[in-house]
C-alpha cells in the first residue's frame, strides 16, 4: 500500500489539512483514490489501525470517496473532525447518493466537490457540499468569476488546486478563495532577488566547508562555533543530552562525542532552519521528510556508503524555493559531495534513483514510484513504512530546533 500527503494551505500559508494520495497496490491505477470498494475499504482500515495522526499530525484528511465505497461503514472509521468526504468530480449522482451524503453530513463530516467543473446552480450536490474545490488548469480562475460570488454567498469554501505559481495563488485569494493547494510554496520566486546571509548563515557555510575539507579539524570547527554563542549553547545542549550523566567539557569534546557526520546533519538542519523563517513552514518540514525518507531508501537499497549523501540531498533539495534563486546558484556556496550535486542540479548520477523515487512518491507519481523501487530493488510495502516514519521523525525534529 502506498500512501502519501500533499499539502492543503490557507490565505496565510499554513497547514489547514493534507489529501491523502494512495493506491493499494501493483494492480490499482487511480489516482488518490481507487475504484474498488474494498480497495479504499482496506486503506482506510490501514489508516485507522495505524493512527491516522501519525500520517497528518494534528491536521484534517480529505479523502476521495467514489459512489460505492461511500456506502461503505468504514467511512465512520475516521471521525468527522480529522476527516473531509471528498467527493470525484466523475461520480453518478443518484437519488441514494444523495441521500447517503445528507446522513454524512447530520454525522458531522464536511463534504468537498473535487475537480469541480458542472454547472454551480444546477447540480444536484453543489447544496450538500460545504467545499468546492476548482482545479484551476481544468477551469482557469477567469471561467469561474461568475460561479465564484454565489458560491461565497451560499457560505462555501472555496479550494483552489494545481496552484503551481505565486501568481495564481495571489489571483485566486483575491476573488475570494481562502484554501490552496499545489506546489507553489515549494518554486523558487527568482526575479529580482538576491541572496543575503545573515552572520549566524555564513557561520554555518563556514562550519560545512570546514566539514568537507580533506581533513577536517575539531579544533577549527570549535573556533568557529565558540563565536556564536546560541550555536556553542546548542551544540552543548545537543551533546549532554546525548551523553547522559557523562561530562561534556568543551565544545571540542562535544564535537568528538556526537561525530563529524552527525554534526554535519545536524548543522545543515539548522542552516535550513535559519533560511527558511520567512518561508511557510510546510517547507522546512518537507525539507526534513525527505532528508529522512531518502536517507531509509539509500539504506533499502544497499547504498549503505551513501546513506548520509543521501539525508543531506533530501534536506537540501527545497533550497533553490528558501532562497528565491536557481539550484545551481545557491548550492555554488556550499562544500558538498559531487553525487549530491550531480542529483540536485542535473539529476543525474548515483543519488538521482533515490531523488527520482521520493519526489515522485510526495506527487502521487505511482507509475514512477514503482518503476524506480523495481530498479532499486526496494519492496513496495517499506516505502511507506519509510515515508511514515519520516514524517514523524520530521515532526520530533522541528519540536526540538522551533
Amino acid at each position: 500500500m502506498f500512501i502519501a500527503r500533499q499539502p492543503i494551505f490557507n490565505a496565510q500559508l499554513e497547514v489547514y489539512g493534507y489529501e491523502l494520495l494512495f493506491r493499494l497496490n501493483r494492480q490499482s491505477t487511480q489516482f488518490g483514490g481507487v475504484s474498488s470498494q474494498g480497495a479504499t475499504a482496506m486503506v482506510i482500515t490501514g489508516l485507522f489501525e495505524s493512527g491516522l495522526e501519525n500520517l497528518i499530525e494534528d491536521k484534517i484528511a480529505f479523502i476521495n470517496f467514489d459512489e460505492i465505497f461511500i456506502h461503505s461503514e468504514a467511512v465512520e472509521l475516521i471521525k468527522p473532525d480529522r476527516m473531509i468526504v471528498e467527493m470525484l468530480e466523475d461520480i453518478e449522482v443518484s437519488d441514494n447518493l444523495m441521500e447517503r451524503l445528507t446522513d454524512i453530513k447530520a454525522m458531522g463530516y464536511c463534504i468537498a466537490l473535487d475537480d469541480f467543473a458542472q454547472t454551480y446552480q444546477t447540480y444536484p450536490l453543489t447544496p450538500l457540499a460545504d467545499i468546492i474545490k476548482y482545479d484551476i488548469m481544468i477551469t482557469p480562475l477567469d471561467t469561474i468569476a461568475a460561479d465564484v460570488p454565489t458560491g461565497l454567498a451560499q457560505g462555501k469554501t472555496l479550494l483552489a488546486e494545481k496552484v503551481e505559481t505565486e501568481d495564481e495563488f495571489n489571483q485566486a485569494k483575491e476573488m475570494g478563495f481562502s484554501l490552496f493547494q499545489g506546489y507553489f510554496f515549494s518554486k523558487p520566486r527568482i526575479a529580482g532577488r538576491s541572496i543575503r546571509a545573515t552572520p549566524t548563515q555564513i557561520q554555518y557555510l563556514k562550519l560545512m566547508t570546514e566539514i568537507h575539507t580533506d581533513e577536517p579539524s575539531f579544533e577549527r570547527l570549535a573556533d568557529l562555533i565558540e563565536q556564536d554563542v546560541t550555536l556553542t549553547y546548542r551544540l552543548l545542549r545537543l551533546a549532554s543530552f546525548r551523553a547522559g550523566s557523562e561530562l561534556i567539557s568543551s565544545i571540542k569534546f562535544a564535537l568528538s562525542y556526537i561525530g563529524l557526520r552527525e554534526f554535519e546533519r545536524w548543522i545543515s538542519i539548522l542552516m535550513i532552519h535559519e533560511l527558511s523563517k520567512d518561508k511557510p513552514t510546510e517547507l522546512i518540514r518537507i525539507s526534513l521528510i525527505r532528508t529522512r525518507f531518502a536517507e531509509s531508501l539509500a539504506k533499502r537499497a544497499g547504498m549503505f556508503d551513501q546513506e548520509h549523501d543521501a539525508a543531506l540531498m533530501g534536506l537540501f533539495s527545497v533550497l533553490d524555493a528558501i532562497l528565491d534563486q536557481p539550484m545551481e546558484v545557491v548550492l555554488a556556496g556550499i562544500t558538498l559531495p559531487q553525487s549530491i550535486l550531480a542529483a540536485l542540479i542535473n539529476e543525474q548520477g548515483s543519488l538521482q534513483p533515490i531523488h527520482e523515487l521520493m519526489l515522485a512518491y510526495e506527487k502521487g507519481d505511482w507509475a514512477v514510484v514503482e518503476a524506480a523501487a523495481e530498479a532499486l530493488k526496494i519492496e513496495d510495502y517499506c516505502i511507506y513504512h519509510d515515508y511514515r516514519e519520516a514524517i514523524n521523525w520530521a515532526k520530533n525534529v522541528i519540536g526540538n530546533i522551533a
